[in-house]
């Protein structure tokens, strides 16, 4: 079964979820409302003519100035054992950045949506541990977001002189390694 008929069987199943589906490139992207998230990813995973049932990614998207809403999650689906692929891109609005969680359909989406959290600041829904997972906890704002300035903070991050502290410590322990 190729991706296409899989976006229209779905479209025609979630008849008020499926926005469009573009096919770019060989790839098929369906977009999606993001109401019912969780429902079209058990879905897919479950029903056995599709059995997408390998999460291969899971990224956002900020489409600042470009298009509204203006964040999208994409994921990108895979089955083993029929070896097709689907992308679907679920829209966030800016004011209610948030969607269920499909962690209980793909185990490996808990990485992907707490690094998504962390990088634009897309809360996750029932998610088993949605706390950052590259930035300390106590970073301010969301580094892959469009507007985040350029330079970085305005201030310097509050733990980066105990970092450097650390880092300074820990000097003695590094290996001295000659070349041969």
């Amino acid at each position: 079964m190729d991706a296409a008929t899989i976006a229209a069987e779905l479209k025609a199943e979630f008849p008020d979820e499926v926005i469009d589906i573009n096919k770019f490139r060989g790839q098929v992207g369906v977009y999606l409302k993001k109401n019912r998230i969780l429902d079209i990813a058990r879905y897919l995973h479950d029903t056995p003519q599709y059995n997408l049932d390998f999460l291969k990614d899971l990224c956002g998207v900020d489409y600042i100035d470009i298009k509204v809403p203006r964040f999208e999650v994409a994921y990108n689906l895979y089955s083993i054992k029929h070896g097709h692929m689907l992308r679907l891109n679920v829209q966030v609005s800016e004011n209610n950045a948030e969607l269920d969680s499909v962690v209980e359909v793909w185990a490996g989406a808990n990485w992907h949506e707490r690094e998504c959290y962390d990088m634009y600041g897309i809360v996750f829904n029932n998610h088993p541990d949605l706390r950052r997972i590259l930035l300390p906890e106590d970073w301010e704002g969301y580094p892959l977001r469009k507007d985040y300035p350029l330079a970085g903070a305005e201030e310097e991050w509050r733990g980066f002189k105990e970092v450097l502290k650390k880092a300074e410590e820990f000097k003695q322990y590094a290996w001295n390694r000659k070349k041969t």
